[in-house]
């Protein structure tokens, strides 16, 4: 059995504002230990549970966060940017039985601790075929399109709430509960790690591959603080102006409407300027 963990930051233990999760910063660095001690312990509890093999995708800003050396030596890593599916990277290759969101949040526009897609700011709201989009909800498409479920999912109280519409029988774990953007009532790592392990034990007899499912097709309405960021979007080939300060493009699968929502940020993120956005 193989399980794909999926590792964000800004739903990790004790994260609750920019400079907790922004690489280089003091706070990142604290709380990149807090980050490495809920991903260790997801793996923990798959291997608890029976798992034979753990593969830890690198799914935060950089790719680059977590502490390879504070890892259990039996899983393995993968670091680092220019991902052909990015957060998902790996649930490809036919071999993954389940998959773990750890470390999520919730999606742009939304109530949540440093609530967002996949930009940090200038993204105000993501649709998918209508409903509100969170991260979670796009990757679990993308993985249902290769037969795998999403068996567990970590991050504050309103994530949980959010994985509960995608993922209904995923075990979930809050790590803190949400006050504001920018606050949280938190728990201790060793309290997060203890229900996190147990939680990804119970989540190991989820880990079965099913048939893929072919939902498709997928539209996605994208927001923007600014018109000028709704119109650098445009360059990307199938998308399209969608009223004011938006975009919408269809694509027939997940796997090609996740590609495009890269290419769309990537280009978005490259016209944001420093002061005015």
């Amino acid at each position: 059995m193989k399980i794909l963990i999926s590792a964000d930051m800004e739903g990790a233990t004790g994260v609750t504002w920019p400079a907790d999760v922004l690489p280089g910063t003091p706070q990142w660095e604290r709380c990149r230990t807090m980050f490495t001690s809920d991903v260790n312990a997801a793996a923990l509890g798959f291997l608890d549970g029976g798992a034979d093999d753990v593969l830890i995708n690198e799914a935060h800003w950089t790719m680059r966060n977590l502490l390879l050396e504070r890892l259990d030596d039996r899983v393995q890593m993968l670091t680092g940017k220019h991902k052909s599916l990015s957060m998902v990277e790996g649930v490809q290759h036919g071999d993954v039985d389940g998959i773990a969101f750890v470390g999520y949040h919730t999606g742009a526009g939304a109530e949540g601790v440093l609530a967002h897609t996949y930009l940090a700011n200038s993204i105000t709201g993501v649709w998918l075929n209508g409903a509100r989009a969170s991260e979670g909800l796009l990757n679990a498409h993308v993985v249902a399109e290769y037969g795998v479920p999403v068996v567990l999912v970590t991050g504050d109280n309103l994530t949980c709430v959010d994985a509960g519409g995608y993922a209904p029988e995923a075990r979930k774990v809050a790590v803190k509960d949400y006050v504001s953007r920018y606050a949280a009532v938190c728990r201790t790592p060793g309290r997060t790690a203890s229900d996190i392990r147990a939680a990804a034990k119970e989540a190991t007899a989820l880990a079965r591959r099913f048939e893929p499912v072919r939902a498709g097709p997928f539209t996605v309405e994208l927001e923007f603080d600014a018109e000028h960021l709704a119109a650098a979007a445009t360059v990307v080939p199938g998308v399209a102006a969608g009223g004011e300060r938006r975009v919408a493009y269809t694509s027939g699968t997940m796997y090609e409407g996740i590609r495009t929502f890269k290419a769309v940020t990537t280009i978005v993120s490259a016209a944001v300027e420093e002061q005015y956005g």
